[in-house]
């Protein structure tokens, strides 16, 4: 990055813009490393910041995610350098904006063939569906209940994903409601045997991903989400000693290292992963159920806050 900096401003760039899917603090970190730049565009992490935040010379911007927030940064470049700036970070009120007409057509167009599937309504809900939360959210909660028992499974793996729409309670969960929250490119919803041992090197994995200390080994998302599975969690241990007090929550007792238990899951990269796309497990499990209502999930504990 640093050499690509350098060629741009030899070129006779004036500003030079990074445009950025690192996050948030793989950004930060970057900037206090590689000099020159004058703006970063951070993704990945969906952080909306209130104000730009500067590192050096650089100025960090990131404006959220889904469209709920519009960044203006205003430059005034001289000599190239940056002199000063002026920012807003403006919520979009999705209901007092008027849409682009003919962007509106073309989506109404192109929705147009899929709109009866799209809207066919699978199920009710009672309880208010989201995804966001460091270890855990409701819709995640209700697509392990659906592996759980659409795959036969003990316990249930669900990736810690941040994108997804809310709904409300006494709502209809429609088709594209689990779109919403599904559709990736590899979508099998696999089922297999994994040992407790196994089961605990996923859960330090995928924390070390969140909270390892260094930003350039972290790699967004949240934490990955478990159905019948309980554990305690201790952010700011070292790497492979943050999970502790794992339980089967069926029976009560502790996962033991050595057993083997069938889990669900979707979202693996693994090559030659099989079984059915999610949407269709959680559209079956909807069918089956008619209403959904969600206890509260106390089955992560954080420790060492």
């Amino acid at each position: 990055v640093q050499m690509q900096v350098e060629t741009a401003r030899e070129e006779g760039a004036e500003l030079v813009v990074l445009l950025s899917h690192n996050g948030f603090d793989v950004d930060r970190k970057l900037a206090s490393r590689v000099q020159g730049i004058d703006v970063i565009l951070t993704g990945h992490t969906h952080d909306a910041l209130p104000e730009v935040v500067t590192v050096g010379g650089t100025l960090l911007v990131a404006s959220g995610s889904h469209g709920k927030f519009l960044s203006r940064l205003d430059l005034d470049v001289r000599d190239g350098a940056v002199r000063g700036y002026r920012y807003k970070l403006m919520p979009v009120f999705s209901d007092v904006v008027t849409p682009d007409a003919e962007m509106a057509a073309l989506v109404r167009e192109i929705r147009a063939p899929h709109k009866t599937e799209l809207e066919r309504v699978l199920g009710k809900t009672e309880s208010l569906l989201y995804r966001r939360g460091n270890f855990n959210g409701t819709f995640d909660d209700l697509i392990c209940q659906a592996l759980l028992q659409e795959r036969e499974a003990e316990i249930a793996l669900s990736p810690g994903f941040r994108w997804g729409a809310t709904l409300l309670p006494g709502q209809d969960i429609t088709v594209e409601d689990v779109h919403n929250v599904t559709s990736i490119t590899y979508p099998a919803a696999y089922r297999t045997e994994m040992t407790g041992a196994f089961l605990k090197t996923v859960l330090e994995d995928v924390a070390d991903n969140l909270f390892n200390p260094d930003p350039y080994y972290q790699q967004g998302g949240d934490m990955v989400r478990v159905g019948g599975l309980g554990y305690t969690i201790d952010p700011a241990a070292a790497a492979g000693e943050r999970i502790s007090d794992m339980t089967f929550l069926a029976t009560g007792e502790p996962i033991e290292a050595g057993r083997t238990y069938m889990v669900a899951g979707w979202a693996s990269v693994n090559e030659g992963t099989e079984g059915p796309p999610i949407w269709d497990v959680v559209a079956a499990y909807l069918q089956r159920q008619g209403t959904v209502n969600l206890a509260p999930n106390a089955s992560v504990k954080v420790a060492g806050l």
